[in-house]
């Protein structure tokens, strides 16, 4: 996938000749790659959230990859991270993949192997970050409707006829009319249908 949007994966490795060298190959990629010697270095840059995709070692002094994996969660974290160790064993490789990761490469592999999963992970996480703009987009939105709005567009999204819920609601039809036109406006949607699309995966309660 082809992509305008600027792509950041970035490498965490203590080792300083195989942090440059899968810089160096990543780089072919045509994406922006960040190295850092250690997790902690990662979290203190204030930007390591641009990442779209994260290459970790496994065992490095002071927190681990899977620690990082571990705090990263916390952060809500929705980039990918791939592993890579020359030391790990199974029950590693499993807690791993268990907390999230895509991938667990054991040392030596081909560049190859490591390109096409940085290049499937980058277009991963680019499609995470669109998803989470857009949800933040819409929550926005959702935060210019009166209470009562909100209600009818919960009904409208469940497939409720406009009489029915003026009964329920205790209001007449007109002001239901008057409430969707609104909605609508103030969600920017073209039709029930794209309304009923944007708000899938929204917690509408």
């Amino acid at each position: 996938m082809q992509t305008t949007e600027r792509q950041i994966a970035a490498i965490i490795d203590d080792d300083e000749a195989v942090r440059l060298s899968l810089t160096l190959l990543i780089e072919t990629l045509g994406v922006e790659v960040r190295g850092y010697a250690s997790a902690r270095a990662f979290l203190d840059d204030v930007s390591h959230a641009d990442a779209d995709c994260l290459v970790l070692d496994v065992r490095m002094p002071g927190m681990s990859g899977l620690e990082l994996q571990s705090r990263l969660e916390e952060e809500d974290w929705l980039a990918p991270i791939i592993f890579i160790s020359g030391h790990a064993d199974v029950s590693t490789a499993v807690q791993a993949m268990r907390a999230g990761a895509v991938d667990f490469l054991q040392k030596p592999f081909s560049d190859q192997a490591l390109l096409d999963r940085v290049q499937q992970a980058l277009e991963q996480g680019l499609m995470l970050r669109r998803r989470a703009i857009e949800r933040g987009v819409l929550e926005a939105r959702l935060g210019l409707l009166s209470p009562r709005e909100r209600e009818v567009m919960r009904r409208v999204v469940f497939g409720q006829m406009n009489k029915v819920m003026a009964e329920e609601l205790a209001i007449s039809v007109k002001t239901v009319e008057d409430h969707r036109a609104s909605i609508m406006r103030k969600m920017r949607a073209k039709s029930v249908q794209e309304l009923v699309r944007m708000m899938n995966g929204i917690d509408l309660s």
